[in-house]
């Protein structure tokens, strides 16, 4: 299957892995690029700059194909010298960075002086007109069922997808709701040129979390996440876990930031991935997780989504055209 995407950015199929804080490390990050899917290691999952440039070196050692690396700006300790982690994915030789959060143009001139290809993650249309026209390669747009930040518009795939295909010239990426063929067959439908997941991958045997959290996702419906931070306007999709009930309380009463952040401390998010306790903090998972009933390899995974799309695409809709 070639397409814009895959064309752009030397990859054998149109699936990203996308970056996930503490747990897009080089050893899922090569999984998914072994599997033929572009993995995304994130910066930010390292304390240090000196601790990414390891982690890259790593990542480089366990796999020969492409790789990209994640910098969300903007949304975690402010004390942060996001240069220095430009610097270090710079001198590394990674050709490919997943930016989010703030907008990337304040490292762009750099980038492009690297040769390196830039994926904006926005959530929504006018973001993404703005990421094209600082020069952004690639727009990852999400759709309000994604993990994480949906963004304040609540606009879902469906309608999100062509929204964004047909306002920009630059290759789209589906991200948020997909977690197998179907996904896949729908997003290129819409005009995307292939998919971003992270709770799919989250689901994997060589995703770095407890296997309690990956088997929890499994047993969800789509109705078992809840969204917080509404209040904040910084909304976010988790887990529907006890965290996330007393936050929506606190809200509900009128509670500042203040008020919930021990509750969704990095500390607690640490407890559940590490200890497989879904209670113990927040857990960022998409509406995806409905979709989600088995635990594969990256290999697996991505072999399976693309023979199933391929079917939807060659057998069931072909099938459906009157000759």
């Amino acid at each position: 299957m070639k397409t814009r995407i895959t064309e752009m950015l030397g990859i054998e199929t149109p699936i990203i892995c996308g970056g996930m804080m503490r747990v897009g490390t080089a050893e899922l990050a090569a999984a998914a690029s072994n599997a033929g899917a572009l993995g995304v290691m994130t910066a930010l999952t390292q304390p240090t700059p000196e601790g990414l440039a390891a982690e890259i070196a790593k990542c480089q050692s366990l796999t020969s194909k492409p790789f990209a690396v994640n910098l969300t700006v903007g949304v975690v300790a402010s004390e942060i010298n996001y240069d220095d982690y430009v610097d270090v994915i710079i001198n590394s030789g990674v050709k490919i960075v997943e930016t989010a959060g703030r907008s990337p143009e304040p490292f762009m001139e750099r980038f492009k002086a690297a040769g390196i290809k830039v994926v904006h993650k926005c959530v929504a249309v006018r973001h993404a007109l703005k990421a094209e026209r600082i020069g952004v390669d690639v727009v990852s747009i999400d759709g309000f069922e994604c993990a994480g930040h949906p963004g304040e518009q609540d606009v879902g795939g469906l309608v999100l997808f062509p929204a964004a295909t047909q306002a920009l010239s630059i290759p789209v990426l589906a991200s948020g709701g997909i977690a197998d063929g179907r996904g896949l067959a729908a997003a290129l439908s819409l005009g995307c040129e292939g998919i971003n997941m992270g709770t799919r991958f989250l689901v994997t045997q060589e995703a770095p979390i407890h296997e309690g959290i990956k088997q929890k996702v499994v047993e969800m419906d789509e109705n078992q996440t809840r969204l917080i931070f509404r209040s904040y306007r910084n909304t976010a999709r988790v887990y529907k876990n006890t965290i996330a009930d007393e936050v929506a309380e606190i809200e509900a009463a009128g509670g500042d930031f203040g008020q919930v952040h021990h509750l969704v401390s990095g500390a607690n998010q640490e407890k559940a991935w590490s200890t497989g306790d879904i209670d113990a903090g927040m857990v960022t998972v998409g509406m995806c997780g409905g979709l989600i009933h088995d635990i594969p390899t990256c290999e697996e995974l991505v072999k399976n989504i693309m023979s199933d799309a391929e079917a939807i695409i060659c057998d069931r809709l072909a099938g459906m055209v009157a000759g």
